[in-house]
């Protein structure tokens, strides 16, 4: 095991990560920008060192500087967290190449889960269903359109190194995708400097099933359960829960099983999800793999009883993994709900400003990951993530019960937050009864925020 663990990232995964490794008995080394010098991560760290600039490109995602503050503060490993660089294939490589430890999987993993297109024929290949759509890239309008008749509409167009809903476009027929084409194809090399594209067929409001898997460097795989994603807008997750209410046990194994055939075929390392689309007659595809921890990670350990962090670490230090899911006893049902400084009553803008009455929630099953405390300011330059309110019960019942009572504690303002919708949601009956698919915020939200 090493020593000491560099945390390239900030917020509530940085302290995640933080905490994690103090438990494992490792030093801890912080990289913060000028922006975050006050931030709770870098107070908790044993040594931290200032990353000069404000904006991601100078700080977070800037890999010299990152790598230069691992040399300097004598770090072994550096854990990336998600987002960031956590799922750059280059950033991996570098610190293989300059002898440091990545915890999370390998660069080839990366590479492969990051182009959409290369995971989706490679599920294919494995036997697993995927969704009908091109089977290569695309790179003209003609050709989209001549796939798009073939497969036929509504059709989405996606792009092939994309993720966070970047270069997508929903097409109901020809002219619209003529229309959005152009639009995507500039989006997608914008955002990722790759303009290629592919199509595959639109489910309406399907459910998003995610299952965790972990592998080790013996090339064994395995994975720990399923959680529901489906309360997304713009295809970014606002609230997970673990395990979901749309599968029943042999449902749930047949998705395992599909889960594990894809990680398998590309011998994954350390943490990760192989993510599923569910439509309304219970048929499963696969979507995607995330090649890193996930922001949902807590609601698995919740009903798990493992600690995914540690496990990275103990992963990317050598551990084999000695349990698979039949070995871990189900403990009841978890809840998370993301907290973002954001208004959703005006277009979810940003909510940044300082922190000036903060109460936070307790109590039997309450779990609060966060980075805030009285006095913080929140800066303009990053993610709008606040906290993770995590909630357990012995059943989804109870679990929706100590989550709707820890959301009436929880108190951040003057800042806006999204505390009240979450709390308007939990309090509709479809969410009680566990009938909402990837369309269930609209309910909640003003008409021009319908992204469809």
């Amino acid at each position: 095991m090493f020593k000491k663990v560099l945390v390239a990232n900030r917020g509530e995964i940085a302290v995640r990560i933080i905490r994690a490794c103090r438990d494992l008995g490792l030093k801890t080394a912080a990289v913060f920008s000028e922006a975050d010098r006050q931030s709770l991560h870098a107070a908790l760290a044993d040594e931290g060192v200032c990353l000069a600039g404000f904006k991601p490109a100078d700080t977070y995602l800037n890999m010299d500087k990152i790598l230069r503050a691992a040399r300097e503060t004598g770090a072994q490993a550096i854990h990336p967290g998600y987002g960031y660089l956590a799922e750059n294939e280059k950033f991996a490589a570098r610190c293989r190449e300059e002898g440091f430890v990545f915890i999370g999987p390998s660069p080839e993993n990366i590479r492969l889960a990051g182009n959409k297109l290369m995971a989706r024929e490679m599920a294919a290949a494995a036997g697993v269903p995927v969704i009908p759509g091109s089977a290569r890239g695309v790179v003209s309008r003609d050709e989209a359109l001549a796939i798009a008749a073939e497969t036929g509409y509504p059709v989405m167009i996606k792009a092939s190194a994309g993720g966070g809903g970047r270069g997508m476009r929903i097409c109901s027929g020809p002219e619209e995708l003529k229309e959005e084409f152009s639009i995507a194809r500039a989006e997608a090399a914008a955002a990722f400097g790759n303009d290629t594209l592919y199509i595959e067929r639109y489910l309406q409001n399907p459910r998003h099933i995610e299952f965790q898997i972990l592998g080790d460097s013996s090339g064994r795989v395995v994975h720990l359960g399923d959680r529901e994603c489906s309360v997304q807008r713009r295809y970014q997750k606002l609230l997970e829960e673990a395990p979901s209410p749309a599968l029943d046990g042999v449902l749930r194994e047949k998705m395992g099983a599909a889960a594990l055939k894809v990680a398998q075929s590309m011998n994954y390392f350390n943490a990760g999800t192989v993510e599923f689309i569910l439509d309304e007659k219970k048929n499963f595809y696969f979507m995607e793999i995330n090649s890193r921890i996930q922001v949902e990670h807590p609601v698995t350990e919740m009903v798990t009883g493992i600690d995914l962090v540690k496990e990275q670490i103990r992963l990317s230090a050598g551990e084999c993994l000695d349990y698979d899911f039949s070995s871990v006893p189900g403990r009841g049902w978890a809840i998370e709900c993301r907290i973002n400084a954001e208004d959703p009553e005006n277009s979810f803008l940003p909510s940044p400003g300082t922190v000036e009455r903060y109460r936070p929630p307790g109590g039997f099953g309450v779990r609060l990951d966060t980075h805030v405390y009285q006095g913080y300011s929140i800066p303009p330059y990053y993610d709008s993530l606040l906290a993770k309110l995590i909630a357990w019960g012995p059943d989804r019942k109870s679990a929706i019960s100590v989550m709707s009572r820890a959301l009436r504690e929880f108190v951040i303002e003057p800042v806006k937050t999204t505390i009240p919708l979450h709390r308007r949601m939990l309090a509709d009956k479809s969410f009680a009864d566990g009938d909402y698919d990837t369309g269930f915020v609209r309910k909640f939200i003003p008409v021009d925020e319908d992204e469809d």
